[in-house]
């Protein structure tokens, strides 16, 4: 059973201390997100990246799981008009007709998916190819042996490791789609 944090504490989510010690520049850089990116955003919360990929990139589209978090990121992101949509889903049940993302993120939040092989179907399927999926997850939470499960799930998908770091709070990789699904 995995656990999603409730939206009524979602102020731990985006609050002044996290912004500080969070390089959101720095985070769009390496996931490759670019100002022609249209960017496929995972477990949103209540937007603390979202308003962020919206000043940089040319759209996003947001899976999120809790109505709570949609409606106070709607909030959050109301002066980007055109440049957000907003899905109310669990990404292993989300799906489309069409690759149309450049850039798929995850941040901090696939150790939080129920269905993993079922989200990186969806996703594999949403992601263009040549395009990207960035995955952050919490290094207290996620151990290296659970990263390495997460990676592999997406290369036996299609996709190729292009890098990954890690530090004491997060550990990082970003993938490229390798071949058309």
């Amino acid at each position: 059973m995995c656990h999603v944090c409730p939206s009524w504490l979602s102020f731990i989510l985006y609050n002044p201390i996290r912004k500080r010690l969070s390089d959101r520049g720095k985070i769009l850089h390496e996931s490759g997100i670019t100002k022609d990116s249209i960017v496929l955003e995972i477990g949103a919360g209540n937007g603390f990246l979202t308003e962020a990929i919206a000043g940089h990139a040319k759209k996003v589209v947001v899976v999120e799981l809790q109505e709570g978090m949609v409606r106070k990121l709607r909030k959050r992101i109301s002066g980007f008009a055109g440049k957000v949509e907003t899905v109310t889903a669990d990404i292993a049940v989300y799906q489309t007709d069409a690759p149309f993302a450049d850039v798929c993120l995850l941040y901090y939040c696939f150790h939080e998916v129920a269905d993993k092989p079922a989200a990186v179907k969806n996703i594999t399927r949403a992601v263009k190819s040549g395009g990207y999926v960035s995955i952050y997850e919490p290094g207290v939470e996620v151990g290296e042996k659970d990263m390495i499960e997460t990676v592999r799930l997406f290369t036996d998908a299609g996709f190729e490791k292009e890098m990954e770091h890690k530090n004491i709070f997060t550990r990082f990789a970003r993938l490229r789609k390798t071949e058309v699904s």
